[in-house]
């Protein structure tokens, strides 16, 4: 997780919500991916820092299917990126902070463990979610103050 918001914390220097994300080789020690939040820094609403992330492993790994990965993000995902996570068959979610206006992982709404789909990755949360917390909050009183 301390990957994660090394990742995070630049982000706001584009105006982009400080969000970071690492995916993990099933060693769980190579880093594959490295992601932060992108969408004001590139124009692209889709690069979000997972989905970054997501796209670098599968370029390191030569395919899609991130089977045995480890994805590790500051911020409960997004259904975006929750959707992502499914689809790209991580087998092992790691999240920091809870979101609960847009929270894909529990809060609003539980993608990534909806019996209806064909993938269900291992979901641990909570992970240092104070410091997660800690940088969203420092960067929402400084835009809306």
């Amino acid at each position: 997780m301390r990957l994660a918001l090394a990742e995070a914390a630049p982000a706001a220097a584009t105006g982009d919500v400080p969000v970071g994300c690492v995916v993990l080789a099933p060693d769980r020690s190579t880093v594959l991916g490295r992601g932060r939040n992108e969408r004001e820094a590139v124009g692209d609403p889709t690069a979000h820092a997972e989905v970054v992330a997501i796209r670098e492993a599968a370029r390191a790994l030569g395919g899609w299917r991130l089977d045995g990965c480890t994805l590790v993000v500051t911020l409960e995902p997004c259904t975006m990126c929750a959707g992502a996570i499914v689809q790209s068959r991580v087998s092992r979610l790691v999240y920091g902070a809870v979101d609960e206006k847009a929270g894909a992982v529990g809060s609003l709404w539980d993608v990534v463990r909806d019996t209806r789909l064909n993938h269900r990755p291992e979901v641990v949360a909570g992970v240092l979610a104070d410091a997660g917390s800690a940088l969203l909050t420092s960067f929402f009183a400084a835009h809306r103050g």
